[in-house]
């Protein structure tokens, strides 16, 4: 049975409206991302599509890839072919010739933040929040999140953001540049597409935050930023050596190019997926979880934190 699902709709606008479909948060599992792809190529085919909307079904964009995804892989090969079918279609969508816009609403964490930061542009409404949230489970952004963030909110917040796994509001990410415009939900879906729309026309900038570079620091600059991030990871947790490796595939893109840094990201991401600190981290998630279900359960209070299901 699919563990969720994408579906499309196409307006008279030529506008293609994709919908992430997996309740409650819209998790990312490994059926969603091959649904998405087979929509996307859909989409970019037909002569009647000019522009594409990227969303969430029900009140969320999608919180993340889903957790259960560390109990389903078993084999490095099972991974690595996965992570090669969502690196190419992170590249399609980047690099297509028809525009994409993430219409936000609730969370955008995890892998959820980075397939929107594929996307040339993201309106949000007010409830987005905003965040890569993978270094709780001992891995690393592994979809481009070590590379995109920091050209679209400089290195400085992007660090701080992956360090500490803590989402930002839309505001906050509205001011960092994250998110290209706050409307209301009501005006949410009407605003994308026609900012899909204007793209199109030429009437915006047709943005691709992988070779943006104007947050970007010095290499001076950056280089301090970096290291004095591995100082206040070593004092933190210093028997952690995943948050250094997140700090090296920043760097890498800094220093040798965004796309050296996407495969330095993918590599450490594969390590650390088999990783014993993934294994506890995810272990621990879990055993948690079910700690939460029987007290709710006791206290006849139907609760469970399917949100923090997801990286």
């Amino acid at each position: 049975m699919a563990k969720g699902t994408t579906e499309m709709e196409v307006g008279s606008d030529g506008v293609a409206v994709i919908y992430v479909v997996n309740p409650p948060v819209n998790a990312l599992s490994i059926d969603v991302w091959y649904s998405l792809k087979r929509h996307y190529e859909e989409a970019l085919q037909r002569e009647d599509v000019k522009a594409i909307v990227l969303t969430g079904s029900g009140r969320s964009f999608s919180a993340g890839l889903d957790v259960s995804v560390f109990a389903d892989i078993h084999k490095p090969e099972q991974l690595k072919d996965h992570c090669i079918l969502i690196e190419a279609m992170t590249d399609i969508f980047e690099d297509a010739g028809k525009p994409s816009v993430a219409a936000i609403d609730g969370p955008a964490l995890g892998g959820g933040l980075e397939i929107s930061m594929v996307c040339q542009a993201r309106i949000s409404t007010s409830n987005a929040q905003l965040g890569l949230t993978e270094l709780q489970f001992g891995v690393i952004p592994g979809f481009g999140g070590t590379q995109r963030l920091p050209r679209l909110v400089g290195l400085t917040k992007a660090l701080e953001m992956m360090m500490l796994s803590k989402p930002i509001k839309a505001e906050e990410a509205h001011e960092l540049g994250l998110v290209d415009a706050v409307v209301s939900p009501n005006d949410l879906l009407n605003d994308a597409r026609r900012w899909a729309l204007d793209i199109c026309e030429s009437k915006r900038p047709w943005v691709r935050a992988l070779y943006k570079t104007d947050k970007l620091e010095s290499p001076e600059v950056a280089r301090e930023i970096l290291n004095s991030a591995r100082v206040q990871s070593r004092k933190q947790a210093a028997n952690l050596q995943h948050p250094l490796v997140c700090i090296d595939a920043v760097e890498e893109g800094i220093v040798s190019g965004p796309r050296a840094g996407l495969r330095k990201e993918a590599m450490a991401f594969q390590e650390l997926f088999f990783s014993g600190t993934c294994k506890s981290l995810i272990h621990v998630f879990f055993s948690q979880r079910a700690t939460s279900k029987v007290k709710n359960k006791e206290k006849n209070i139907v609760l469970v934190p399917e949100k923090m299901s997801c990286i």
